[in-house]
């Protein structure tokens, strides 16, 4: 039985991951902590902790994990590229699952989009469209953003230098080499995501929708479980689910 703690726990989504663990018979609770509880103080009370918080606050949390060789399942979004080198090297010396979505059905979209792009893509215009809940703080989602990593990837194209976020001023036709990207905020939209592959006469499209945080509470927790037995590496959904 695997020690999770949870970080934000008074949170919407470490709520829901609290309850995932609860219906869990490979993993319990072992610690709950908000902003401003000392995760040092609890250090012996957990195997591995799971963040969905701020990227201030998880990096602060994986260095912890890091110096008390702890694991960690971050799901946390919108670090810069100094986020990124400290998660790349926090897990040179611990296991780490970082993944922008922990759904399987958003993960198995991921190995979907992979394949259109290869087939479809050089001859479709591409465009991203997500809806999240007013609250989010990020855009473009991290998943879309990782939909469109997974497409550029596919296809040879570097996204950083084909994405379009905005089109407001430009007067020129679409230029089929890019990738578009929209964004939707309101209400309380768990998180909706559409690839749309447009060609001549035909559409095709690849849309994953949640209608409940339990899909991606469930997906950290199996990752939890699964970091068990693993040695120190930067891990993925994908590695998990073997897809």
């Amino acid at each position: 039985m695997i020690r999770i703690a949870v970080v934000g726990a008074s949170g919407r989504m470490g709520q829901v991951i609290i309850e995932s663990i609860n219906q869990s018979d490979k993993a319990t609770l072992g610690v709950s902590l908000d902003k401003g509880d000392d995760l040092n103080s609890v250090i012996d009370q957990f195997d591995v902790v799971i963040d969905f918080t701020r990227p201030e606050a998880t990096l602060k949390y994986l260095e912890i994990c890091k110096q008390a060789n702890k694991a960690m399942v971050i799901g946390t979004t919108g670090f810069d590229e100094i986020g990124l080198e400290a998660i790349n090297g926090a897990a040179q010396k611990i296991p780490v699952v970082f993944a922008p979505n922990m759904s399987i059905g958003v993960n198995l979209s991921l190995k979907l989009l992979a394949m259109a792009a290869k087939v479809i893509g050089e001859e479709s215009d591409i465009e991203i469209v997500e809806a999240h809940h007013r609250h989010k703080v990020d855009a473009p989602s991290g998943t879309a953003l990782k939909m469109g990593e997974v497409v550029a990837n596919a296809l040879g194209r570097d996204l950083s230098k084909c994405a379009i976020y905005g089109r407001e001023g430009i007067e020129q036709p679409r230029d089929r080499q890019t990738i578009g990207f929209s964004t939707i905020r309101g209400g309380d939209v768990v998180g909706e995501h559409t690839v749309s592959f447009f060609m001549e006469g035909e559409r095709v499209e690849i849309t994953h929708k949640a209608s409940s945080r339990l899909t991606f509470a469930n997906g950290a927790v199996r990752a939890s479980v699964w970091l068990k037995s693993k040695p120190a590496g930067l891990y993925s959904m994908q590695d998990i689910l073997e897809i």
